[in-house]
């Protein structure tokens, strides 16, 4: 028999709890980002005198209490339908950047509540893994303020509803679709049959990327502990924040710059084909191990961004040995090699070592300019940490171009666009379709806003492919020697929204205010 205390948590606790998968998800995101915001706090505290540690203390204290707030008054009951999904991930990443951003507010090298617009640019651009920047002088802040800014990404690179997932045993009612939702790409898939477990590996799995690319940085000269865990922070995320003004180019280590471009790379490609590859069941051996690799070219949008990936930097290194700003073609390849990984994987480092020096591609010729723009828009692959319009996309439309091609000559020709041997289903093919359709849409309507608030159509473009595709540097006035400040404080604001869209992959953007009407008219 139960008890008295039983009986009346079971028949009041939940009567008292209102029905909102939205609030009880964005409580779960605010408690589970707490502990980041203490840990920067005591990394402040410990390091320097700086009052900025007092900050981070009352932002922990106060994101902890909203969340334990909208937690425990909310419960999610029954199967979410797609409307709450979306809103719960939307207001999720909103209320995190919200309340991310009172650091940079409270901070002491800021400018305090008038430049609130800065502080939030920093915090969206961080959990979007956008990795633009409005700082003039990223050093001038303590190692814990840094830090925090290095964490934002981290969070945002697998996602705070994953996460949330992945330790809340009650959230297997409509999980899959939250991650789903939240996860960049057309779908998600369970690497185990429990939606939990499988947030939960993938969760792990990324803990133990950052955790390899630290010991790996860590092991060479140049980078301390420090430095090593807050680049392996915003490589495993594709983020791109550095702790130093010059970002990779502080090192001048050609070693630095091969090991975050292959790391970026790794992840620009599928969470969950590295976690089979890694951990799936095969023979005993040497050899048997190493055949799991084929797994990366038997994927055809993976084997699709890889050729890109190399084809693309073998062009542009050759391109690139007849300009001025390069003193030899192994000088050339170098450039080359890290600024269309930090690209393509929409990692946005640098390393250009100031205005004018090789690293910096604003000063590239026009061509290779051009070429590093659709690798922007191109972004990584589904299930990675990547932006932009991702390469299962691209594979697929140019599939469905190049059979309209064909129909063109044979009429009568039927043929379906195939990833490998499987036929990819017309309604995949028209999402596809209206998902690419939306995105250069609202990337035209931001370059027009952005040019008529007084930037140059290069930078403005660029800007809102950067924003839309969560790249980092743009070209122009933006480029990757220069900050987010040559926009104007409007400008800035949609550039914000439109780094929200573009890593919520537009249609929780949209659906965001709905499922808040629903509830209200109730």
């Amino acid at each position: 028999m139960p008890s008295t205390k039983q009986l009346h948590i079971r028949l009041v606790g939940p009567a008292i709890r209102k029905n909102s998968t939205t609030v009880h998800m964005v409580g779960a995101g605010l408690l589970l980002i707490s502990p980041g915001i203490l840990i920067a706090g005591l990394v402040e505290l410990l390091s320097s005198n700086s009052p900025d540690a007092l900050g981070l203390f009352v932002t922990a204290l106060i994101t902890a209490g909203i969340g334990y707030l909208f937690w425990q008054t909310t419960a999610i009951k029954g199967t979410p339908d797609s409307l709450s999904i979306f809103s719960a991930v939307a207001w999720t990443w909103i209320m995190c950047s919200l309340l991310g951003s009172l650091p940079y507010i409270l901070s002491s090298q800021m400018g305090g509540w008038g430049s609130w617009d800065s502080a939030l640019f920093e915090s969206i651009s961080g959990f979007s893994c956008t990795g633009s920047s409005v700082l003039p002088d990223i050093e001038s802040l303590g190692k814990g303020m840094l830090l925090w800014r290095q964490m934002t990404q981290w969070y945002g690179g697998m996602g705070m509803v994953v996460l949330a997932v992945s330790v809340l045993p009650y959230v297997g009612v409509g999980g899959l679709a939250l991650v789903t939702a939240e996860a960049p790409g057309p779908s998600t898939e369970r690497l185990v049959p429990r939606v939990r477990e499988t947030a939960k590996r993938l969760w792990t799995l990324y803990v133990g990327i950052t955790v390899l690319i630290t010991v790996v940085l860590f092991a060479v000269p140049g980078p301390g502990l420090y430095d090593s865990i807050a680049h392996a922070l915003s490589t495993a995320s594709t983020g791109g924040f550095s702790v130093f003004n010059q970002s990779i180019g502080h090192y001048n280590s050609i070693a630095v710059e091969l090991i975050i471009a292959f790391f970026l790379v790794v992840c620009a490609l599928s969470f969950n084909l590295h976690y089979q590859v890694l951990f799936s069941k095969v023979s005993k051996g040497f050899l048997s191990r190493i055949g799991r690799l084929k797994k990366y070219f038997e994927s055809k949008d993976q084997a699709f961004f890889i050729k890109i990936f190399v084809g693309t930097t073998i062009v542009v290194s050759l391109l690139a040995w007849n300009s001025a700003l390069f003193t030899s073609f192994w000088n050339a390849l170098r450039h080359s090699v890290f600024n269309v990984a930090t690209l393509i994987s929409s990692g946005g480092f640098s390393n250009a070592r100031g205005v004018g020096s090789a690293g910096d591609f604003s000063l590239w010729a026009p061509s290779l300019q051009i070429i590093l723009l659709v690798l922007m828009v191109m972004g990584g692959c589904v299930g990675s940490t990547a932006g932009g319009l991702k390469s299962y996309r691209v594979y697929i439309a140019a599939g469905h171009i190049k059979n309209n091609l064909k129909k063109t000559l044979h009429p009568n020709l039927v043929r379906q666009v195939r990833l490998g041997k499987v036929t990819v289903p017309e309604e995949i093919v028209r999402r596809v379709l209206g998902f690419i359709t939306l995105f250069v849409v609202i990337l035209l309507v931001g370059t027009l806003v952005l040019a008529s608030l007084g930037n140059n159509l290069p930078t403005a473009f660029s800007g809102a492919v950067s924003a839309m595709s969560n790249m980092g540097p743009a070209l122009g006035d933006a480029g990757p020697a220069e900050n987010f400040l040559a926009f104007s404080r409007p400008a800035r604001g949609v550039l914000m929204a439109l780094m929200l869209i573009g890593r919520l992959e537009i249609m929780a953007v949209l659906f965001m205010f709905l499922d808040p009407l629903r509830a209200l008219r109730r």
